[in-house]
Formats: structure tokens, sequence, C-alpha cells
């Protein structure tokens, strides 16, 4: 069998590294044709030279030339910035893009993949987000198939296996509540970064751990999960389970519910992806029913974790103003970590976005770009 070749756009970063691991436990079923990073030149050398791809792009232009002095004696070409994301994403012996890159840079390579007849293995959230309207009916003209790479949509997704003529009652979409669950808003004032990058059970990078803390994160799922299943947002419901086993599950018109079960381990879905609708044996510890003994549900409280509530207004929105949201956000966590701010000014630095925001309703690629920079202006 030939091997699938991928691009990887964000190849230092969690996801990433992740996927490949899954490439060195299927050596033989996947090759690398490009890698794709930010700065990380040091981990991007030892990358290019372990899987010697034939396109590597960082996205600094300093780290570009940094890793062409590193890698001289390799042939890879190096590539820097936008232009070089769109020539990674649109490489014509590739098969599917893996888009993990963190932000809205992610849009316009998962665009140019999708119109370049790319499959799209998709753990970019801002791509949905803010762009769902373009991309959905993009992939849909194309014939691309979009495989999400999150625990949660991939689990969505393998319920929906077989069953997509059927109806949808409801998509129950799981949370682990992070290293705060059941905290009053009072006791969120005093977190610190570090308390916020103490997750429970998953490890990600520091902005999704901390988005996952004030369940902004689960509020950026709601709004993909309305574009990736067809539902309204109402038709997504939060679940708050804290062991992070059942990955999500869907409730048809019938009452039955058919959900996804593991442990917490993203390489799971990674995998999943690249090889959909193939299953392959995974390394690891697999799920144990009786060392589980108990799973747990609670309703999660919109009114102490603010992230969730504004996305969903957000989301009811449409247009611009999920854009505005993850922009406001995105902008709030890099200062929280950075320290300049606390924990629960994240939320007001979003509902102040938000409000001072005109939606546009259909933006074009160029207008979502545009609402993103008004907003860090602004702020």
């Amino acid at each position: 069998m030939d091997s699938k070749k991928i691009v990887v756009l964000g190849s230092t970063g969690s996801i990433g590294t992740q996927t490949l691991e899954v490439v060195d436990n299927y050596s033989d079923r996947l090759s690398v044709l490009a890698l794709c990073a930010g700065t990380n030149s040091e981990l991007m050398e030892k990358q290019v030279r372990k899987y010697r791809p034939a396109l590597a792009v960082m996205w600094s232009e300093t780290a570009a030339e940094d890793l062409k002095v590193r890698i001289t004696d390799c042939e890879t070409k190096v590539l820097c910035g936008m232009d070089g994301l769109m020539e990674a994403a649109t490489l014509p012996e590739a098969d599917i893009v893996l888009t993990a890159v963190v932000g809205m840079i992610g849009i316009r390579p998962t665009i140019a993949a999708i119109e370049a007849g790319k499959d799209i293995a998709l753990a970019n959230k801002e791509t949905l987000v803010c762009a769902g309207h373009i991309i959905m009916p993009l992939a849909k003209e194309k014939g691309v198939k979009i495989l999400p790479v999150d625990s949660e949509h991939s689990a969505i997704f393998q319920s929906l296996n077989g069953e997509r003529h059927n109806r949808i009652e409801k998509i129950l979409l799981t949370a682990s509540g992070g290293p705060f669950r059941g905290m009053t808003a009072e006791q969120l004032k005093g977190k610190t970064v570090e308390d916020a990058l103490k997750h429970p059970n998953w490890s990600m990078g520091r902005k999704i751990t901390v988005d996952s803390a004030s369940l902004v994160n689960k509020g950026l799922e709601v709004m993909e999960a309305r574009w990736l299943f067809d539902v309204p947002v109402s038709g997504v419901q939060v679940v708050v389970h804290p062991q992070s086993i059942l990955h999500s599950a869907v409730e048809f018109e019938d009452g039955a519910v058919i959900g996804q079960m593991g442990t917490p381990d993203m390489k799971l879905p990674i995998q999943y992806a690249l090889f959909y609708p193939d299953r392959l044996p995974m390394n690891g510890k697999k799920l144990n029913l009786f060392e589980i003994a108990e799973m747990t549900f609670e309703k999660p409280d919109p009114d102490v974790f603010r992230g969730l509530s504004l996305a969903i207004k957000a989301a009811n929105e449409g247009g611009s103003m999920p854009t505005v949201f993850n922009a406001a956000n995105e902008l709030a966590v890099a200062r929280f970590l950075d320290r300049k701010i606390g924990f629960t000014d994240i939320y007001e630095i979003i509902e102040k976005a938000m409000d001072e925001h005109k939606t546009i309703d259909n933006p074009s690629v160029a207008q979502i770009l545009e609402a993103e920079r008004e907003v860090y202006e602004k702020c």
C-alpha cells in the first residue's frame, strides 16, 4: 500500500508533535511531505532531520533564516510566512493537510488546501469559528473531507457514522470543567497563571489550557460543532464530565444516545482522522471500565464561567461576531499569561470588544481578518 503523504501545519505544537508520534508508529503508511511552525527553529531542525520533508515553513522570517543555516546539509526547502504556508497547503503530492496552527493564520491555508482538493484533518479552531460559513460549503463543493481532530468533535463524528440520514435531537458536547470546576466567581478572581495551567486530564498548549479553564474553549467548540454537523447553536448542549472518558455523544430524535469513550489521549482522534475510515491498532493504555468505576455529569455554570455564555451569544449573533469573540480572547489570554491582567479580566475584555462591534453579516476572509485587526487595535 502506498503511504499517505501528509502536511502538518503547526508541527512543533502539542497536536503537531503528537501527530508525528502517530507517523512514527506507522512510518510504512504515513510520510511527511511538509512541516510548518512558528518560531521554534531548534525543534523544527530536529523534525526536518528525522522526517526529511520536501518543505519546511517558519512563520517568522528570522526563524526561517536560522533554520536555513541549521539544515544546510539537508535537501529540504525552507520558506516563511503566509506564502510558505499556502505553498505547503497546496503541494500537489499531498493527500491530507493537518491544520494545527493556533490563530487566524490557519484560515487562508485551509481554504487554499480545500480548493486544491486536499482532505483536511482539522485542529485549528479559528477556521470554523470565524469562517465556517465559507469553509463548509467550499468543502462540499470540492468533495473534500473535513475530519475533526478535537477529541470532542472526533467523538461526535464517530458517533454519527452510519447515522447521517437520522435526525439529530442534540449534540452532547462534554467538558472536563478544567482546574476551576465548581468554583465561584469570587474564587476565580485570584487565580494565577500556574493555577490555570494545571489541567486535570489533558496535556495541551498554554493558550488552549487557559481557554479550558475559562470555558472559552468549550464555547469555541460549540461554534465548531454548529458548522461541522449542521445543527443550530441551540442544538449543542455542554455537559461537564470530569473524568473525560465519554468524549462526546449524539442524541437522536428517537431518544437513543450514541457516544464515543476512550482514555484522554489526543493521539486517538489524530490517528482516526489520518486513517479514516480505517481503524488501526494504537499503543498506549486502553480504557478499563472496572478502573473507572463511575462517570459523573454536571451542568456548567455560565454565570461563573462566562467564556461559555459569551461564546454562545457570539454564535447566535453570527457574522463577524465570533471573530471578535475569538480575537479578544486571544489578546486577553496573552495578557493573562504575561501576568498583566487577572483571570476574570479575560471575560471583561471579551465582553467589551463584543459590545463595541457592529456585526458584519456573511463576512469575507478579508472582512474577518479586518475584524480581528480592529479588535487588536481597540483593545
